[in-house]
């Protein structure tokens, strides 16, 4: 009896839990249909006024851009921004990407930096829940030895934010995988040096597997979705799963309930949120070279606006990952089709386990190697912009001019996995 009132409590006690969460769902949903619908005409003074002072969520396309070029004005090296047109579907695609009512087209907002004649092409993608700007401090560096283009993916940062309803994971890598390959074709680009950060790495290695013939070297840092729950001992995720949270927490997963949503809910205190995240991890959490207070201000204000448009690309998460950041179609399988050399390149604290990169690599039949960069964590670039550049010019070391045969030890303070 009591064993059967104790499975009873609980369940309650779950289903309560699960009740709140799909009304916290909803109370975000209309808050962000509520902000979408304020009449607010493109050059009018209340265009001006309005978002700031009534809406409640603070934050337009508009001022992700906005906030993007005061994050990327500390920067000494030039560069353009511009919104590429990527048609409204890939031509031939069975897959709509876009998945949306109307065929307007869409854009991918892309920044690109002055270089050197010649220099090779470096093309950077960000990771879940960041966009492009997240790179702030490693444009100039990098801009010194490349062209480099950084683009924030579809339905993220100040790219298009069609409505989102893939409805598997092949659905969703296409979306990804073949906006990417519009943009591609509109930038007239072809060997290219393709960096992916996170699930950007995820999207750059998929991109690379399909379309080989475009990318000269693969760069991925901190990479996610190489392993799933199946090459692991999940033991503990099984035991917590079990458990009422875990229960609540996998509930949360699948209804894809992300931390945006969060922001989003609280409207205007989500900027304060969002500010004291940035101070911990990028302040006293830090393992690296801590922000400014002007770099902290402005990637904070960057950081809110990315995060409470919208949401778009961020409901990709429980189609690629299951609860614990495991894969469902993970990178770890296609290794011995892999055909671009890779460099993979993890912070010394990084969550993400280079090990899978090392189990991966056991399989492939291109060169690869895995570079360790010290007093980083998952954002090695933030916190260690130094180390991490070293890593990426030895890694494309063959590509930079007059680097062929130099180089070839790997640079001090670097670790080789």
């Amino acid at each position: 009896m009591r064993r059967a009132a104790a499975a009873a409590t609980t369940r309650i006690r779950i289903g309560m839990a699960a009740e709140e969460v799909r009304q916290a769902s909803a109370a975000a949903t209309a808050a962000e249909a509520a902000s979408a619908s304020v009449p607010a005409p493109a050059g009018s003074r209340w265009a001006r006024v309005w978002p700031s002072a009534l809406r409640w969520i603070p934050t337009s396309t508009e001022r992700i851009i906005a906030a993007e070029k005061r994050l990327l004005s500390i920067l000494k090296t030039g560069y353009v921004q511009e919104q590429v047109n990527i048609g409204s579907a890939p031509p031939g695609s069975k897959v709509k990407w876009f998945r949306s009512s109307s065929d307007e087209p869409r854009f991918i907002n892309t920044v690109t930096f002055d270089s050197k004649e010649n220099a090779p092409t470096l093309v950077m993608v960000h990771g879940y829940g960041a966009s492009q700007g997240f790179f702030f401090r490693n444009f100039d560096a990098l801009a010194s030895r490349f062209r480099v283009i950084a683009i924030d993916q579809l339905g993220w940062g100040g790219s298009s934010r069609p409505d989102f309803d893939c409805r598997s994971t092949e659905e969703t890598e296409a979306w990804f995988i073949d906006s990417f390959e519009e943009w591609r074709k509109a930038k007239n680009l072809s060997n290219f040096i393709l960096l992916g950060h996170s699930f950007g790495g995820y999207v750059a290695a998929k991109y690379a597997l399909q379309h080989p013939e475009h990318v000269q070297h693969l760069i991925l840092v901190g990479s996610a979705g190489f392993s799933s729950e199946t090459d692991h001992s999940s033991e503990w995720l099984t035991k917590f799963r079990a458990t009422w949270k875990g229960m609540l927490v996998n509930h949360l997963w699948e209804s894809n309930f992300t931390p945006q949503r969060i922001v989003r809910g609280l409207g205007p205190w989500g900027p304060d949120l969002v500010r004291r995240y940035t101070t911990a991890r990028f302040g006293s959490h830090s393992t690296g070279e801590l922000l400014t207070e002007n770099e902290s201000s402005l990637l904070t204000d960057y950081i809110y606006h990315t995060l409470a448009a919208k949401a778009s690309g961020e409901l990709c998460l429980k189609h690629i990952f299951s609860l614990g950041a495991f894969a469902r179609k993970p990178l770890l399988h296609s290794a011995s089709d892999w055909k671009v050399p890779t460099t993979f390149i993890y912070g010394h604290d990084d969550w993400m386990n280079y090990q899978g990169a090392q189990q991966a690599r056991k399989d492939m039949k291109v060169p690869c190697e895995i570079i360790r960069v010290p007093q980083g964590g998952h954002f090695v670039f933030i916190d260690n912009p130094v180390g991490f550049h070293s890593a990426i010019f030895y890694a494309c070391r063959k590509f930079l001019s007059g680097d062929a045969e130099e180089g070839l030890s790997l640079p001090d303070g670097l670790i080789s996995a």
